[in-house]
């Protein structure tokens, strides 16, 4: 981390979580954060789901909710990114306060509910977005108030997909009340039914992924991957926070909401590796929750992810640390004698089962 990076966390870190989040898109809008640009070395480029990334690095959802500043995070260093969640109608999600920083936890809690500008704004503002080597995908949400919430995934994909090159279903989200119902195996392939249907009609049919939530029993874990081998889906992304407060410190750990950063890399790297064994390398699988390190990133690649995504830890650390973490993983994978990311995938996933 540079003296100014370190020096703009300290200023943002005395604001509210959420104004310092809004002014943090500001500065990147405004170019005033340094940008390396993506970090493309042979040993780290990955073929994901038919993607070609330059680096098996990714932003998760959440951050650029709105799809405002894909060109500068394109040249932050990442090899993909994912904005949204976006969902059929514009909503402002839950009241204020909705985010906490759990600094002593190296963590965050929101509670934020699909607030986002919905998918016709979103839809234009990808399809008016520069191409870059990145490629750009999208999460996919439900209104809370929808009758049909199934069918708000299709809606959205059906819209935005021309603009983008992979799309999420988020039915993993837990601020929005019985969403994570939908993870059940009926109502899941149902779901998922009507999404590849929405794919199929697209002028070119993208890869859709799952993203699933870490607090599932291995039963659950395993109906999941029987669906989403069953569907035609691309892969699986595991996982999205949790809802669990166990070892937290921070004053904020009771509040509502999902947990995300450094508590949550166990538990979904467990659910990541029942994942591989499950799927038995049919279906790529992208690991994220708790990621802050290159060995934390190549831990999950070998516990059988192809590809990573980060957001919480550089609410501590930074942008810096995207290309710190990809230089990292190049330097592991030679030291172990890997010529490419996708020869490490699994190659420990028994230690976590």
């Amino acid at each position: 981390m540079t003296p100014l990076e370190r020096a703009g966390l300290a200023i943002l870190h005395r604001l509210d979580p959420e104004r310092a989040h809004s002014l943090s898109l500001i500065a990147l809008q405004s170019g005033l954060a340094p940008l390396p640009g993506p970090v493309a070395l042979p040993r780290l480029a990955t073929r994901l789901a038919g993607l070609q990334l330059c680096n098996p690095i990714g932003l998760a959802a959440g951050y650029d909710k709105n799809a405002t500043v894909l060109g500068p995070l394109s040249r932050a260093g990442f090899g993909f990114l994912e904005v949204g969640a976006a969902t059929p109608l514009p909503q402002p999600g839950n009241p204020r306060p909705r985010l906490f920083r759990l600094s002593e936890d190296r963590a965050a809690i929101n509670r934020f509910g699909f607030n986002n500008d919905g998918m016709a704004a979103i839809g234009e503002r990808l399809g008016k977005r520069a191409r870059t080597l990145v490629p750009v995908g999208l999460n996919l949400g439900a209104n809370k108030t929808s009758d049909n919430r199934a069918a708000d995934f299709a809606k959205v994909l059906a819209t935005c997909g021309p603009h983008v090159d992979f799309a999420t279903v988020n039915v993993s989200s837990p601020n929005t009340e019985k969403l994570r119902d939908l993870q059940g195996p009926a109502a899941l392939s149902a779901l998922l039914a009507g999404v590849m249907e929405a794919r199929a009609a697209l002028p070119t049919p993208i890869p859709v992924f799952l993203k699933i939530a870490p607090d599932l029993a291995p039963d659950e874990i395993a109906q999941i991957a029987e669906v989403a081998l069953a569907s035609g889906i691309a892969g699986i992304i595991a996982t999205n926070t949790t809802l669990s407060r166990e070892g937290l410190k921070s004053a904020n750990r009771s509040e509502a909401g999902g947990l995300s950063g450094a508590p949550l890399f166990e538990k979904s790297t467990l659910v990541l590796a029942q994942l591989s064994r499950l799927t038995g390398g049919k279906l790529p699988l992208i690991g994220v929750g708790g990621i802050s390190t290159c060995e934390q990133a190549y831990e999950k690649i070998r516990a059988g992810a192809s590809a990573v995504q980060l957001y919480t830890a550089m609410v501590y650390q930074g942008l810096s640390l995207v290309p710190q973490i990809a230089k990292g993983l190049d330097t592991l994978l030679a030291r172990d004698g890997f010529g490419s990311v996708a020869d490490a995938v699994g190659t420990g996933r028994d230690a976590w089962l």
